[in-house]
């Protein structure tokens, strides 16, 4: 959960320590979240900006505009400072393994977003190819939806439809491969564009655990639901308490949160290859 500050034709995001589920707030942070997916987003942007330009300015707050400064030690390590783009009304995501509502979708139909896939796949089965599935953005409370690729062309266009496609796989297959080095499976993501002028630009947070779900590898094992390392483990205890899925959110146990944040760091610290200064 971010909160955005307009400053002309840039922004100010500063990424908090709240948490979402099932498209509900969480009363209960997570201590150090917003600086652990700002940490796990530069170092994103690092890796893909030859394959798609970036939002990102700066992530040194000593080189934000002045209005910023006197909020220096609050914004440290958890704000980013980025061009202002028109934000296009669609989650990108990209599937390489068959999970979450893809696999639900796949038990349904053998297909996901419209895209036939083969017979006889297990949960958590890693795809031939990954698959571009597109969402609906939606408000906040409401679920996105999935929709398949002729959705997006016929609201954006073909053009700009086969390019964020395009892109989307591109630096998802970048990022897998990353990953998959430093023992993390990326299962699947979403990613957010927005347009500058013609200019089409990857805005938001990028490939952190909030927006992807990321695997052990050495635990890797298909035909079920697979440890994580991103929020799943709170969706895994909401639904064990058979909360609704709808406001008012439960209390968090402090051992879930500790849990939580223990997950999201380890995330962090395998991806980067060196422990959290804040930690």
């Amino acid at each position: 959960m971010r909160d955005i500050y307009d400053l002309g034709d840039a922004l100010l995001i500063v990424a908090s320590d709240r948490i979402s589920a099932f498209d509900v707030i969480m009363d209960d942070p997570i201590p150090d979240k917003g600086k652990i997916l700002t940490g796990i987003s530069t170092f994103w942007f690092e890796q893909i900006g030859d394959l798609a330009p970036t939002h990102l300015l700066a992530t040194d707050v000593q080189k934000f505009p002045a209005v910023c400064q006197p909020y220096a030690e609050i914004l440290l390590d958890r704000s980013m400072y980025v061009t202002k783009a028109r934000v296009i009304p669609f989650e990108c995501v990209v599937r390489g393994y068959l999970s979450g509502s893809g696999w639900k979708e796949y038990r349904e139909h053998g297909s996901v977003c419209g895209i036939r896939l083969p017979q006889g796949l297990v949960e958590s089965d890693r795809l031939t190819e990954p698959i571009f599935t597109p969402a609906t953005k939606e408000e906040v409370g409401t679920h996105d939806q999935n929709v398949p690729f002729g959705r997006m062309v016929r609201d954006l266009g073909g053009e700009l439809a086969e390019k964020l496609r395009a892109l989307s796989l591109a630096v998802y297959r970048r990022a897998r491969e990353i990953a998959e080095k430093r023992g993390i499976i990326l299962a699947d993501t979403k990613f957010e564009f927005g347009l500058v002028g013609d200019t089409v630009i990857l805005v938001d947070e990028v490939l952190t655990p909030d927006s992807s779900r990321f695997w052990p590898k050495d635990a890797y094992t298909p035909g079920g639901p697979q440890p994580s390392f991103d929020k799943q483990f709170l969706r895994d205890y909401l639904l064990s308490i058979k909360w609704p899925q709808s406001p008012p959110p439960p209390r968090l146990p402090a051992e879930i949160v500790a849990k939580t944040r223990s997950k999201y760091l380890e995330a962090y610290e395998k991806l980067l290859g060196h422990p959290a200064r804040f930690a």
